[in-house]
């Protein structure tokens, strides 16, 4: 069966199997299942047919018979991911915060399945749990004045947004809990768990235990980094000395985070300001 029939396997069109012969045991729901499971927990270099075969109990060859390539696995993969995220309602009608809750609930989506991140195959728009999730962030830019062109571009800018802040979290292995997620903190602030209009918010959670505590490390050291420094880059240790200070560390993923938000904002506030009057967006 082709990618996109197994994409689309849900629907009454799809290409069923024949009348004929016994039942099939599994199906391709089962084994995207299993490797959502094994990548949400070892990550994507553990999806292999092999792997896949083992957790379903079956032949390697077998598996050829629910999915046609680990190529079309991984894309039917994100297809789901996509299909299950957890989505904020777009209720709100200031439009920063329906911007805010669509790049809050990637940001969690790719914190808490990271993997995510190393899959980029186009073919993964084909899918019904993708256009869904497209269609339905497409309508956070609803009544700004945007043409379909610039929606879409709209929409991409956020994403790319998040998808960069979400690589930063993960290689520095920022606010991970034990279910190895990580998100934003809540709308209403760090000390919400409860976003706006009754919404849940994701909880902050620490820094895992062999992450090293980078103030600790600077209050060790800032002493002989003076030293060595002397007078050299005199702009780097006045504004690394004042941000480290304000953030207690050398890079706060969350203050990082605010800052770009109000940046992404900010700018798309320039384009929508010279399409809709300021009181009607």
């Amino acid at each position: 069966m082709e990618l996109i029939d197994l994409l689309w396997r849900g629907h009454p069109d799809a290409p069923r199997g024949g009348a004929r012969g016994p039942r099939a045991r599994l199906t391709t729901e089962d084994a995207v299942t299993a490797a959502l499971a094994t990548a949400d927990a070892e990550g994507l270099s553990a999806v292999t047919i092999r792997r896949l075969a083992r957790s379903l109990g079956v032949s390697t060859m077998s598996v050829y018979t629910y999915v046609s390539s680990r190529e079309d696995l991984l894309v039917l993969m994100v297809d789901a991911a996509h299909r299950d995220m957890t989505a904020t309602p777009y209720t709100a009608a200031d439009w920063r915060m329906r911007l805010r809750y669509l790049a809050e609930d990637n940001l969690r989506l790719l914190t808490a399945r990271t993997w995510l991140l190393d899959v980029d195959d186009p073919r993964a728009a084909l899918g019904p749990g993708t256009i869904a999730k497209y269609d339905r962030e497409l309508h956070a830019f609803d009544g700004l004045g945007f043409d379909d062109v610039d929606r879409d571009a709209a929409l991409s800018f956020v994403l790319d947004f998040v998808s960069a802040s979400a690589r930063t979290r993960v290689v520095r292995h920022v606010g991970r809990g034990d279910d190895g997620a990580a998100g934003p903190e809540p709308a209403g602030g760090p000390e919400s768990t409860v976003g706006a209009e009754g919404t849940p918010g994701p909880e902050e959670t620490a820094a895992p235990r062999d992450a090293p505590v980078m103030a600790e490390v600077w209050a060790h050291t800032r002493e002989r980094l003076a030293t060595y420094l002397g007078a050299d880059h005199p702009l780097a240790q006045r504004v690394g000395s004042a941000a480290g200070e304000a953030m207690n560390d050398v890079h706060d993923v969350q203050r990082a985070w605010e800052f770009g938000m109000a940046r992404m904002l900010d700018g798309l506030a320039g384009m929508i300001a010279d399409r809709v009057p300021e009181s009607s967006a």
